[in-house]
């Protein structure tokens, strides 16, 4: 096997793909000389404090002391280096259209295309977040959903806020905006919304779907717990019959694809990033969608991704996006540096510039069509990207209040995560934390790490694992029951 890999020619460092001994032949001519774990970073050359340590052909840092061939790069001496705002001529490529696949999707008297049939519980403010859950557990022990074989379970959309906020500020725009964005997603065949009565955030003031069965509903006018969890649960089983629908072919065009990385380790932009960013590519191809976030993960690198953009106006609005956090992060008295996690250095990653680099491999080589505001409707086919936090919960929320009906999420430290009502698949940055964790992971990408498989045969495993999942095939976070928790909308303004 080979012990590391170099990214491009000219790289100053390459991976240590299966942990090195100090000793150990590294090829190129050069040995270790120290123990470097598996996933961490050996320099190739002599680097001087102050020197450019490059990976994946760009820079990732600057060194801080100086570094031997074959020495260990990481924390201890390798620095982070702010970089200046990126202004870039955009040169779209074009997409060559492929012979049309499909899948068997769930076709909504709208029109609009579902990958799942769920009962939706939406609520308006954290107050009735309790009620809410209690009337999705009682259905579930009262039996009514095993005469109801289509439906693939009832969900409480809950939250931390809806109230003691501004009634005219950002806050309670990005809210109604993400809980309207989850309320008009196929995905739900009916909806329940569930208030307390007095709250700021209105169930009037919501932008309810005309064309899905809904429910609105208040705990105070209803007398209380004990009444609304009784009225909501009959509610749930007048809204069932909505939801005695069928599967049918469908073009793949209409997939909305999410594209997310999670505990991610050095493999991430070797193995399953670039393989997600092939998948996202056949995509594309077919006329759908793939949606790339979470913006402090592309810092350093938003001039890859500028360069991809349809026209002017899409870069400028990408680049601003940038300026903003680089202003909110300092506001709050921290660095996009801060981005990488303590698991994220344990894999192998040193600076934000380096995570973000294996991170836009997600996206693949399309044009990009747009750049979206966190649970902004994603209405034109291609690359877009959505403004997010790169926390994972927060980020998968935007996309999916977007109209992402499918996620797909890399990993390398072995992140756990669903979203219902959108099925979420783990694909394994190495083989290692696939043979761990495997009741959590849907496809071992690691085999492209020891040459077994190819990043674009691993792409198409990936792109054709979507379509079957799109399809109604479970993935490991369903069978798991993820999804119940894992809905947080990004919380801007003041709590009063």
């Amino acid at each position: 096997m080979t012990r590391v890999i170099r990214l491009r020619e000219g790289d100053t460092v390459a991976v240590a793909l299966d942990g090195l001994a100090a000793g150990d032949s590294l090829g190129y001519g050069l040995t270790a000389t120290q123990d470097i774990p598996p996933g961490h970073k050996v320099s190739l050359t002599t680097l001087e404090p102050g020197a450019e340590v490059t990976k994946y052909g760009q820079v990732i840092g600057h060194a801080t002391a100086p570094i031997a061939p074959g020495g260990h790069v990481h924390t201890h001496n390798l620095g982070f280096h702010d970089t200046d705002r990126a202004e870039v001529v955009p040169t779209p490529g074009t997409v060559t259209p492929r012979e049309p696949e499909t899948f068997q999707g769930i076709v909504r008297p709208d029109g609009r295309v579902a990958t799942r049939n769920y009962v939706g519980i939406i609520t308006s403010v954290n107050c009735s977040a309790t009620v809410a859950k209690l009337i999705a557990d009682q259905v579930r022990r009262s039996g009514m959903l095993d005469s109801a074989p289509g439906v693939d379970g009832v969900v409480a959309i809950t939250h931390g806020s809806g109230c003691g906020l501004a009634a005219d500020g950002e806050g309670l725009e990005l809210l109604r905006r993400t809980l309207s964005g989850y309320a008009a997603h196929p995905n739900f065949g009916a909806l329940l919304v569930l208030g307390l009565g007095c709250e700021v955030n209105q169930i009037a003031e919501l932008d309810l779907p005309a064309g899905t069965p809904v429910t609105p509903m208040t705990i105070q006018e209803l007398g209380g717990t004990a009444a609304a969890v009784r009225r909501g649960v009959e509610a749930v089983r007048e809204l069932l019959p909505a939801l005695d629908v069928s599967r049918t072919e469908v073009p793949a065009s209409r997939l909305t694809l999410g594209l997310k990385c999670g505990g991610s380790d050095g493999y991430s932009g070797i193995t399953a990033n670039p393989a997600l960013g092939v998948a996202a590519d056949l995509l594309v191809a077919q006329g759908g969608t793939a949606i790339l976030a979470e913006t402090p993960e592309i810092y350093g690198a938003e001039r890859l991704l500028a360069a991809r953009a349809v026209d002017e106006k899409v870069a400028r609005a990408l680049l601003d996006r940038i300026d903003w956090w680089r202003d909110y992060t300092a506001r709050h008295g921290g660095s996009l540096d801060n981005n990488p996690s303590p698991g994220n250095k344990d894999g192998g990653i040193t600076t934000i510039l380096e995570k973000s680099l294996g991170a836009v491999a997600k996206a693949g080589s399309s044009p990009l069509t747009g750049v979206y505001g966190f649970a902004e409707p994603v209405r034109q086919a291609g690359l877009a990207f959505m403004d997010t936090p790169g926390y994972d919960p927060v980020s998968v929320t935007g996309m999916v209040a977007g109209g992402a009906n499918i996620v797909c999420f890399t990993t390398g430290r072995g992140s756990v995560y669903g979203c219902k009502p959108v099925p979420s698949l783990k694909l394994a940055t190495n083989s290692d934390v696939y043979r761990r964790m495997r009741d959590d992971m849907d496809l071992d990408c690691g085999p492209i790490a020891t040459g077994e498989r190819t990043i674009e045969e691993t792409g198409r495993a990936v792109f054709d694992l979507v379509l079957a999942t799109a399809s109604g095939q479970r993935t490991a976070s369903e069978l798991l029951g993820f999804g119940d928790e894992e809905f947080a909308p990004w919380q801007l303004g003041a709590v009063m």
